[in-house]
This record gives C-alpha cells, structure tokens and sequence, in this order.
C-alpha cells in the first residue's frame, strides 16, 4: 500500500504515526550525514522490537527501535549500549551489521539505532536449505569464536554478567508469577537447582545466537543480528542456544543450528579460537535455555492481559510453552530410571463433538478458512499477522476437540517437584508427564518435528 508523495512504503494497518516516524527518522538521519528516508517498509516478526527498512542516499538501512521506553525498561541495558556492543563485533570481525546512529529523545520516535542493511536472507528455512550447509556451519562457529573473544574492556560497563545460581533463581520467581502449574517446567528448575555446574571464566555471550538472528547468501554467511541479550556468562551457553530443536526450524537430525552436526559444531568453535566443548556443560546449557524459553513463551500471555502489548503474536507464542515442555522432556528423561523409560503412556482419545449447532472448533475452523479467502489482499506486516491469526485459531479448534483441561493445571504436583519429593524416579511420573505433553503439544502446535520424534519414542508409533 504505497502512500503517494511521501516517498516512502507502508503496509496496511501501519499508517498511524507513519509521519512521525518519518520525520524523527530524518533528524537522526541528519546527524550520520544523511538525507531523508525512503521506502519506509516495516518487516515481519519482531515480538519485542520492531524494524523498519528504508534507504537513503542510494543505499539501504535498518532502523530498530522500541517505540516506548516501557517497551525496553525490563532490559538490563538500553539501546545505546547494545549498539556500542555491535559497534565492537563488527570491529573484531564478526558479521555484524553497521551502526550508523542512534536515537535521541529529540528524535520523539522512542530508543533504538539504525544500521546499514546487509545482504542476505534470515528466513531459516531459505538458509537450511542452500547448499553447502558445512560451510555455513563452520562460518557460525568462527563468528561465536570471535564474539566470545572481545575483551570486557572494550564493552560498555552495564553489560550484565550471569550468575548460575542468580539466574536459575529468577527464571523460579517467572515460574510463580505465571501460575507455578506446569509439572514439566518445574522438573526442569528442579533438574538445574541439582546440577549447577562450577563457575568458569565469563565471555561475552550474543545470547540469541540461533536461526531467525543469522543471515546467509548463496550459502555464505553475512550478518549476526539481534544483539539485546548480550550478557557475560559461560561460552556453552550461547553454543547451545542455537542447537535447541526449536531453532533448528524442522531440521531435526541437524543438531547444531540445524545445519550439520555437533561435532563438526565444535569442532570448528575450536579450531576458530574457540575454548574446548564440554559436553556435560553443554547439556546443562541446553536444559537451562529450554526452559528459559518455556517461561519466556509464557511471559507473553502476561504482557497482553496487562495491556502492555496487545498484538496478536503475544499470546499465540504464550502457547508455543508446550514445545518447550516436550524438548525438556526428552532431554531430561535420559536421567529416568529403566523401569520408567518402559512404563506405558496414556494416549488420550479426541472426541468428536455432537452433532447439532456448531462447536468452538467448528466456528474457529470457518473463520480462519474465511481469513485463508483474504490472504492474497495482505502484505507485509499484515499477512504475517493473518498467519498467526490462523494459527490461534488452529489451536482453539484442536483444543476444543482434546481433553486438554485436563493437560496442566497441576499446582501440588509442581510443589511437590520443586521440593524434590517427586522426580523421574517417582513411579508413573513420567507416564502422565509424557502423556501431558503430547496432550498439549497436539492441540498447540502439532507440526512441531519433536512431536513426531516423541511420539515414536513414547508411543512406539512410525
């Protein structure tokens, strides 16, 4: 949808402040010595900040902003050091993309910075399907080898450090204030409480560091994006980030960042200055990030009903928590006992809703057939947004044909856990936890690749 004479591109439903936007963009601009924007053009995804391409003076940039300082005020730092920390990584070699100038109060358009664009696509599964995946592989670990190797001299002093036992305890305090009432979540902070590995020397940690932040071009890499969860902490913990399936975008049998395998992972992080891979850390990393993500997924639920957010992305990805839970799951019961490993799983019956006037399913399934209709009139922002509208209603359809009320509200059983009085050893635990998780995953999101694979290690199913 192209507003004339403005010079720029916006997409539907974006109009409102457009003009605003614009002109605070063309005073920064001004200070970097450029004219102004052009082809103004927000781009898809974007849960937490939002980014907007345009060019100027014939080449093309990337502004990334928050349009409210209450958008960036849980972040440990704000936009004027996350640029401060890329304006380091692109200097140390590593294919991060240029900052040109950051926002000022006067600029009235929120914080954030604007870089010059790079080249490439982040589509995931554009970049795991080009050739050479090796390649691209080895690439990756080169560039996690050269971020964990920039000195904490040369980054802003804000640049928090993670403390194991500090942040096992926070995501503990997210786990309560989102209900205390997923039993698996609860195995897995009690599983990280039990295992806390010895500190080692802190590097600087991207802290996103996966598919979806990465950019690549005929199978070379060419931008590491993202960078507003850099922390200090272990080095393990930004290799297995990017490893979790959830990243890998369907490449399930492609463990590291869904291009290759774990030892072709490590052994180029090594080989690149990288320090050894310790594969017990690196397990313990897997576990913590999987349910950081769990929690982080939840959160999202929280920020809508409050009013902070109210885009439709936020409680659709609240429901992608039982990805999480079965990945978890998967990791955590190579520690069950044998006898657990064997013992059946429940595999609960969809009933089919009677016949007479519609059921929830039924209305939610006419409705997004109504919206596929649509799809070819939305661009940009707004066909995103209708894919994830469908999804939404795909999961209300699907639960409302599940037993899914009976899934995870399970309080005593979280307690219980949490106290180290129920675990994988406790008799059937498993069983039932097992049976939650496809429960939920089947009504949530049932093309994720690990139900597949938990279904066929569970259930025996091929």
């Amino acid at each position: 949808m192209r507003a004339s004479g403005l010079g720029h591109t916006l997409r539907m439903g974006e109009n409102d402040g457009a003009s605003q936007l614009i002109e605070g963009l063309t005073r920064a601009l001004a200070r970097a010595g450029l004219g102004a924007p052009d082809k103004l053009e927000r781009l898809t995804g974007g849960a937490t900040m939002e980014s907007w391409r345009f060019s100027a003076g014939g080449e093309d940039y990337v502004l990334r902003r928050a349009p409210s300082l209450a958008m960036i005020e849980e972040r440990p730092f704000g936009h004027d050091t996350e640029a401060a920390i890329i304006r380091e990584a692109h200097a140390a070699g590593v294919a991060a993309p240029e900052v040109v100038v950051e926002l000022q109060d006067s600029d009235q358009i929120g914080s954030g910075f604007v870089m010059r664009a790079l080249p490439g696509t982040p589509d995931p599964r554009e970049i795991l399907a080009m050739e050479e995946p090796d390649r691209l592989l080895a690439e990756a670990a080169a560039n996690l080898a050269r971020i964990h190797a920039i000195p904490a001299a040369d980054l802003p002093q804000d640049v928090p450090v993670l403390d194991y036992a500090e942040g096992i305890a926070k995501l503990c305090e997210q786990f309560e204030e989102a209900g205390g009432d997923r039993p698996i979540i609860a195995l897995g902070l009690r599983w990280l409480m039990d295992n806390v590995p010895e500190p080692i020397e802190p590097v600087l940690n991207h802290g996103d560091f996966r598919m979806g932040n990465l950019l690549a071009q005929d199978g070379w890499l060419t931008g590491v994006l993202d960078w507003e969860l850099a922390h200090f902490g272990d080095y393990h913990e930004d290799l297995a980030f990017g490893c979790m399936p959830v990243w890998r975008f369907g490449a399930y049998d492609r463990p590291a960042l869904g291009l290759g395998s774990l030892e072709d992972y490590f052994s180029a992080y090594e080989a690149n200055g990288g320090r050894t891979v310790d594969p017990a850390r690196f397990r313990f990393w897997t576990i913590y990030r999987t349910v950081w993500w769990a929690l982080g997924c939840l959160k999202n639920a929280r920020m809508w009903r409050s009013g902070e957010d109210r885009m439709l992305e936020r409680v659709v990805i609240s429901r992608r928590t039982s990805e999480q839970e079965v990945d978890l799951l998967l990791l955590l019961e190579e520690d069950a006992p044998a006898e657990e490993l064997k013992r059946q799983v429940i595999a609960y019956e969809n009933f089919t809703p009677p016949e007479g006037e519609a059921a929830i399913s039924e209305i939610a399934e006419a409705i997004s057939d109504w919206l596929d209709t649509i799809k070819h009139k939305m661009e940009g922002h707004d066909r995103f947004q209708l894919a994830v509208a469908r999804n939404a209603l795909g999961m209300i359809s699907r639960e409302d044909r599940s037993l899914s009320t009976l899934a995870l509200q399970h309080w005593d059983w979280c307690k219980a856990i949490l106290a180290g009085d129920v675990g994988l050893e406790t008799p059937e635990f498993l069983a039932m936890a097992r049976a939650w998780a496809l429960l939920k995953l089947e009504a949530d999101v049932p093309k994720y690749p690990s139900l597949e694979v938990a279904r066929r290690k569970w259930l025996g199913e091929h």
